[in-house]
């Protein structure tokens, strides 16, 4: 393994040729690729006039945004959230249904920034089932376009495989170009780089990672991996071998510490999930040392965010209320409901105008209360929004 881990963070050479030409990262690859002829060459933000000052805590309406944590064009959600409305029924429902109807909701409340978890939704809505196509994505930017709105990323398609498969290459590349039509900056996926807590399994993860990465990189496009608080877990990596010929004992680092340290800080980003990253604090405080003493160390999300804040441009803003009894520590509720102190993260972290917090709920959609993700979306954007400096 390479230790990337004080190498500069440049932009590629094809970054800087595109600037200094002036032109869009769609149009750019195309002309240098051929890939996706004639796909559209659309602005950045892509705001629609109508939909450039909204109401609300949206732009123009923003009264002392000055201190404002989150500034109101990185007000973001992934769209797992509200995963029931883009999937439900048009024609059994009043309700925003599919993801044209869904991105006009988001808009009226305020947002700027959706993150895709998928590009599937209900047959019935306009552009049928499955927008996981060259034409599907160009589908969805025009609606994006429409409202103001702008992509950000997407869990998506990480091949399981390694070394890369030949299909494998060229799926990840059509998911390149789909993100590229969209306009996204970031790429990424649900799941950690590896179950394992063993560090020979997080160094293949990493050459994976960066391989993959420098695939993005060549498509102008930051690859990132979402973790959950099994991430956070101590490496094993010394002490007294198992019966495998596996380490037993920890030298108190981080899987995803240890993840940051041997993947290419040039090709590999991270969103991490601050509800998970305090699960993972209320879970994983001591761990056994090579010499046998148990140690304490206790987790610091914000820390870790501040030690490597240009690998973060990502976050989920997930909140919980304590609970002691799940063996997590907390249960999920809308963001600003809860007690995860995020007016002290976000102060900490800084970078406000580089990070992009994403809101999560896994727990919105409900069976019985259809409109409740939506109503919590909302909700979620209003507390997202009065968030100020201390």
């Amino acid at each position: 393994m390479t230790d990337f881990q004080d190498a500069p963070v440049t932009p590629s050479a094809d970054e800087a040729l595109r600037q200094r030409l002036g032109i869009n990262r769609r149009r750019f690859l195309s002309t240098c690729t051929a890939v996706g002829a004639g796909a559209i060459a659309a602005p950045v933000l892509g705001a629609a006039p109508a939909f450039a000052q909204r109401g609300g805590h949206g732009h123009g309406h923003d009264h002392g945004h000055g201190h404002e944590l989150v500034p109101h064009d990185k007000r973001g959600i992934i769209l797992y959230t509200v995963r029931d409305a883009t999937g439900r029924d048009p024609l059994s429902s009043d309700l925003p249904s599919g993801f044209r109807e869904v991105f006009k909701e988001l808009a009226r409340y305020g947002y700027r920034q959706v993150e895709f978890a998928g590009y599937g939704q209900h047959a019935n809505a306009p552009g049928g089932a499955n927008l996981e196509t060259v034409a599907g994505a160009r589908l969805l930017r025009s609606w994006l376009d429409e409202y103001g709105l702008r992509a950000q990323g997407n869990h998506g398609f990480i091949p399981s495989s390694w070394p890369l498969t030949p299909a494998d290459i060229d799926t990840f590349k059509k998911h390149l170009e789909i993100a590229n039509i969209l306009g996204m900056d970031h790429m990424g996926t649900g799941g950690d780089p590896t179950n394992s807590s063993y560090k020979a399994d997080w160094d293949v993860a990493a050459d994976k990672w960066n391989a993959l990465g420098a695939l993005a990189r060549r498509a102008g496009i930051k690859l990132y991996t979402h973790n959950h608080d099994a991430a956070y877990g101590f490496l094993l990596d010394g002490g007294p071998l198992d019966d495998q010929g596996r380490p037993t004992r920890s030298s108190g680092i981080r899987k995803l510490e240890y993840f940051l340290k041997v993947s290419d800080p040039r090709t590999v980003w991270l969103e991490m999930d601050i509800f998970w990253a305090h699960v993972a604090q209320y879970k994983f405080h001591t761990y056994t040392a090579h010499d046998g003493t148990q140690r304490e160390k206790v987790f610091d999300p914000a820390g870790l965010v501040r030690a490597h804040d240009k690998r973060y441009p990502l976050f989920h803003a997930k909140d919980g209320t304590r609970n002691d009894t799940n063996g997590q520590g907390y249960d999920m509720t809308p963001f600003g409901e809860g007690v995860i102190d995020y007016r002290t993260f976000f102060s900490r972290v800084g970078q406000k105008n580089y990070h992009n917090p994403m809101i999560e709920q896994d727990t919105a959609p409900s069976a019985t209360d259809l409109g409740q993700s939506l109503r919590f979306a909302k909700i979620s954007y209003d507390n997202l929004a009065a968030l100020r400096k201390k």
